[in-house]
């Protein structure tokens, strides 16, 4: 099992953060193997099927260059340019099957693990100069696993040259006999099947080394109970800190409560336990809404902002528990209290016109019902309910 340099052992998978590091170092899974089955392939592939213009292009370099005309033969500079042009006319034949292998091999390189480059990993390490770092990993799983790779490898391609040569033997003897642009064009075809039939065995070598480079990309980067932990604090903060921005955040939270009270058209108590302000806007609420709440100290402080800005203060203390317990700030009531929360309304409407000189002074409501289902139990000290 793996240990790290303290000794402690690897079993936790990897977190989020331990695989963005790790990619960000370009410490990402490749594949060799399938690298180098996917060039092999498809440059095997490209070669049958560009047989014909490469066949073409190759007869027309050896026509052009193996007749020397008589003036060409006087001519110092002459051999000079047949190779200049023989080499230009080579590029461009050569050019759409370089095109292909180029593109296969980008693209097989990323295709396990990702696209990813790191300035990091093309940074020097003299530690990898270490030779009894580089024993270890002679002797490491890894190694073993490219040994095994190398023996299997070479075992599978040569046997499958061998056996290709030999089924095509006939076919190589008999280009001797065929005219040079026809011999060419099936030379170039026996070679790219050739090359097709041999890459093919690469694919079991591939179907294994992938698999093994994930599970030990994955193991490398496994870590222990205690780096977990480390990491944890890193990225949450610690117990402490984040209990003093919990702390901090409550206390800016209260602050933007306690700053709409004074907006609230009443304020439903207990009367001490709790209160609970609310506000009415019969042109932009579809019912009233929760402003605020709390329980004993946020609730004395609910009471004591209402009280300095003149907003009613009125003993419920079912109601108050009612909303306290089924509605969050910001919210508007639940149905089920839309009938108490009316009547109560209506008393704080006319208190505020008799207030303006209007009408006789209203009592109190002493019928607010609140359905059975939301009523919450008196807790000690509280005011018996209405």
């Amino acid at each position: 099992m793996a240990e790290n340099e303290d000794g402690q052992e690897k079993t936790e998978q990897p977190t989020a953060k331990r695989l963005e590091e790790s990619r960000r170092k370009g410490q990402v899974a490749r594949s060799r193997e399938l690298n180098t089955m996917a060039v092999t392939l498809a440059g095997g592939i490209a070669l049958t099927a560009l047989s014909g213009h490469m066949g073409s292009g190759l007869s027309g370099i050896m026509s052009s260059n193996f007749r020397i005309d008589r003036a060409d033969l006087f001519d110092t500079s002459a051999m000079l340019r047949h190779l200049a042009e023989a080499i230009g006319d080579a590029l461009l034949m050569l050019l759409p099957f370089f095109a292909v292998v180029a593109v296969v091999a980008v693209l097989s390189s990323v295709a396990l693990g990702g696209f990813s480059i790191s300035a990091e990993s093309m940074v020097p390490k003299f530690s990898k100069l270490n030779p009894v770092k580089g024993l270890g990993r002679l002797f490491s799983v890894k190694g073993l696993m490219e040994l095994a790779k190398a023996m299997a490898k070479f075992l599978l391609i040569a046997g499958a040259t061998g056996l290709v040569l030999w089924n095509l033997l006939d076919e190589f003897i008999g280009l001797g006999v065929m005219e040079l642009g026809p011999a060419v064009a099936e030379l170039v075809t026996l070679i790219g099947g050739s090359f097709v039939l041999i890459a093919s065995t690469l694919i079991l070598i591939a179907l294994a080394d992938v698999p093994f480079q994930l599970w030990d990309h994955k193991r490398q980067l496994k870590m222990t109970k205690q780096e977990v932990r480390e990491e944890l604090k890193q990225t949450e903060g610690r117990p402490e800190v984040k209990g003093r921005i919990r702390s901090l955040q409550r206390e800016m939270a209260q602050r933007r409560m306690m700053e709409e009270v004074p907006k609230a058209d009443v304020v439903v108590t207990n009367p001490t336990h709790y209160a609970v302000a609310l506000r009415y806007d019969q042109d932009s609420m579809a019912a009233p809404k929760v402003v605020a709440k709390g329980a004993d100290l946020v609730a004395a402080n609910i009471r004591r902002v209402a009280g300095d800005h003149g907003v009613p203060v009125v003993e419920a203390p079912m109601l108050a528990r009612a909303i306290h317990a089924h509605s969050e700030i910001g919210d508007a009531i639940p149905a089920g209290l839309y009938l108490a929360v009316a009547k109560l309304l209506a008393y704080v409407f006319q208190l505020r016109a008799y207030r303006e000189g209007v009408g006789a002074r209203p009592q109190p409501p002493t019928d607010l019902p609140v359905p059975e289902e939301m009523q919450v139990p008196a807790d000690d000290g509280d005011t018996p309910l209405h």
